[in-house]
């Protein structure tokens, strides 16, 4: 006779039972393990940026309170530094001149890298269009020491600018470009919208290949035109890269200092003197340690109040 034989339940073993902590406690020291290797890795690099980064600002900040001409003993002046950054002209206008050149260093990078973009695009896959994105990054090669240098001989009173200007009967209106009142700061920002429109152009251009080309077959279809679809299609699903471009070129136009040491050295009198550059005249010149180191902190705070707005816009923008 055939019967159904089962098989009797095996009672989990009290050691088994009791193997479950200690594999829980086993893998908690192995992750304590890996949690530990990796601080580890991270170690070298803390240090350095605790020696080099943090150190340095908290060193200011502290030197911001004093008056010290970084040799003899230092003395507590509270917020008279800071209350001079407002107060001296010279200081005050520093900060005006850096926030005129955000203007060309970022606005006018922006913007022509957006139309230059868009041309590129438009004869994507031509031997041109290699060649203009090379010409177009050359000056981000070239180290900017020597970009003020060669913009200096090209603006000068004998210069290349003003020999074309002659030679199509505007002599009336050359000038020395970086000498003059008027004009030094102006000439200033141009040269900086030349380094930095390369820039622009290549990451608005590397965001306008992600784009989808149905988008635009969709808006051709819809009677749009190439303006039309540049400004409706084109530039809004470009916000990423474009607070990309004005966060890094403001903080170049707030920051500046190679560019106009080489060029004017700020000059003349103080038309393109920068927070940068009245810093390490304050230091090193002046032996004004503490009033410079009040003007770094005020620069930083400056950078963070300006960058940090723009930032929250454009990530606000794509929620």
């Amino acid at each position: 006779m055939t019967g159904i034989v089962t098989t009797p339940e095996v009672a989990t073993p009290p050691a088994t039972a009791a193997a479950r902590p200690e594999r829980r406690r086993s893998t908690r020291r192995r992750s304590g393990r890996g949690a530990l290797v990796g601080w580890l890795f991270l170690l070298p690099a803390t240090v350095f940026y605790i020696a080099f980064v943090l150190w340095p600002i908290l060193s200011t900040i502290n030197y911001s309170f004093y008056d010290w001409n970084g040799i003899t003993p230092a003395t507590f002046v509270g917020v008279q530094n800071y209350v001079a950054l407002v107060t001296q002209p010279e200081l005050l206008g520093s900060i005006i001149n850096a926030f005129v050149l955000i203007i060309f260093f970022s606005l006018i990078p922006t913007a022509l890298g957006l139309v230059i973009a868009a041309t590129i695009r438009g004869i994507s896959g031509s031997r041109l269009a290699g060649i203009a994105r090379v010409v177009l990054f050359l000056p981000q090669i070239i180290p900017l020491v020597a970009a003020g240098i060669i913009w200096t001989w090209l603006l000068s009173t004998d210069g290349l600018i003003n020999q074309l200007l002659r030679g199509i009967g505007l002599g009336g209106i050359t000038r020395a470009w970086l000498g003059d009142f008027t004009t030094a700061l102006p000439a200033v920002g141009v040269i900086g919208a030349w380094v930095l429109l390369g820039l622009c152009t290549l990451l608005l251009l590397s965001g306008m290949s992600k784009l989808d080309p149905s988008l635009s077959e969709a808006s051709r279809l819809d009677g749009a035109g190439a303006v039309r679809e540049f400004l409706s299609i084109t530039v809004p699903l470009l916000k990423a890269e474009i607070g990309v471009c004005i966060t890094v070129t403001v903080i170049a136009a707030l920051a500046s200092f190679d560019i106009i040491y080489i060029a004017t050295q700020g000059g003349p009198g103080n038309s393109t003197m920068v927070p940068g550059l009245q810093i390490f005249y304050l230091a090193f010149t002046q032996r004004e340690v503490g009033l410079a180191s009040a003007l770094a902190v005020a620069l930083m705070v400056l950078v963070l109040a300006v960058v940090l707005p723009i930032q929250r816009i454009f990530r606000g923008n794509d929620q």
